[in-house]
């Protein structure tokens, strides 16, 4: 037996989970919500609120892990007063995941079965979410109403999971992400309070960072107040979903968008795909984080970033900006994705209209 399933075991033992689900075959776990190609009417639901003191799981749902992130995932956690629990299969290998499909689907429904667990905290992003989202269980995912946060590859998880278990997810700082002031605070304000109308200013270190770095600029692309349901999150694997069941429904919402080490060609693929689906043309606004490592190399033939974002976004008749607080960047918003938001450029505000988690 592994060090990892021995230590799931002990904690198992003190805290009553059960592994039932983890020995399940992967196609047992394929629900009827999950084969529904139709989008869900289920009304939006809203996670409990987290507290000092309770047990969260560090999952591992893409990229594979190593024992330095994971002791990193651990103390950030534990700084914000939390239990952590660690499941069996997080230091699993496949390739660059975190195992094969099923011990990450193994994983997953285990902790989400398990009622003294309140959230689900991806330790990192990396690639191969997308490959759970025909598997997973939207209605255990929706009875359980645990947080669930994550950013980058995590998209594809809270993009189907919103679709289809209709739960307010969170784009946020990772398990092991750097834990700034700015990330932490607004981290309390909208998972631990519960805040209603919370607005949030652009960190005051972005700003900085963009006097010497045009990618962190904050700029108006198309005057007007944005607002709508937000939905979104990493260019690439947002536009890698287009098609599929598991696409957010792009109508009228507040798209966010954020990008890290891909060429402005590459960009300018993504973004002609958003383009050509109607995503961005539908949209009620359009939000672009921080687009880190996004330019071209020096002397290669190219157009810039600003450039590549203007020739899509800039030319539709929908209120956009770019250059907010998310993204692979250290002082980050943290983002409920599926709810209610409004941007004022002027101000340069985001403002999270409805509390994103209950008390109950």
């Amino acid at each position: 037996m592994s060090d990892d399933t021995t230590h799931f075991n002990r904690q198992r033992r003190r805290l009553g989970i059960g592994v039932g689900l983890g020995c399940a075959t992967a196609s047992s776990f394929v629900s009827a919500a999950s084969r529904r190609q139709a989008d869900t009417a289920q009304p939006l639901l809203k996670p409990r609120s987290l507290r000092s003191g309770d047990l969260v799981a560090m999952i591992a749902p893409g990229g594979v892990v190593d024992d330095a992130l994971i002791e990193k995932g651990v103390r950030n956690l534990e700084s914000l007063g939390l239990r952590v629990l660690t499941p069996p299969h997080l230091r699993s290998r496949h390739g660059n995941f975190a195992g094969t499909v099923r011990e990450r689907l193994a994983d997953l429904h285990s902790v989400l079965e398990h009622r003294e667990i309140r959230a689900l905290w991806a330790l990192r992003g990396g690639s191969g979410c997308a490959s759970l989202l025909p598997h997973l269980r939207y209605d255990v995912i929706r009875r359980q109403r645990k947080v669930i946060i994550g950013y980058s590859d995590i998209t594809a998880l809270t993009a189907a999971i919103v679709r289809h278990a209709g739960l307010v997810c969170f784009h946020g700082p990772v398990a092991s992400s750097t834990f700034s002031e700015f990330s932490v605070a607004h981290l309390r304000r909208l998972l631990f309070e519960g805040a209603s109308q919370h607005v949030m200013s652009l960190a005051p270190e972005n700003i900085s960072q963009g006097d010497r770095n045009p990618e962190f600029r904050t700029r108006t692309i198309r005057g007007g107040l944005l607002s709508g349901h937000l939905a979104g999150g990493n260019l690439s694997v947002l536009s890698a979903l287009v098609g599929t069941p598991y696409a957010p429904q792009f109508g009228r919402a507040l798209l966010f968008l954020e990008e890290i080490g891909e060429a402005p060609y590459r960009i300018d693929r993504m973004l002609t795909q958003l383009r050509q689906c109607g995503a961005l043309d539908q949209a009620g606004g359009i939000m672009l984080g921080v687009f880190r490592n996004c330019s071209p190399r020096d002397g290669e033939a190219s157009l810039s970033l600003a450039d590549t974002i203007d020739e899509h976004i800039g030319r539709i008749d929908v209120p956009s900006v770019y250059g907010y607080s998310f993204g692979h960047i250290a002082h980050q918003y943290t983002l409920p994705v599926g709810a209610r938001a409004a941007v004022d450029p002027q101000s340069g505000t985001v403002t999270i209209l409805d509390a994103a988690t209950t008390a109950d």
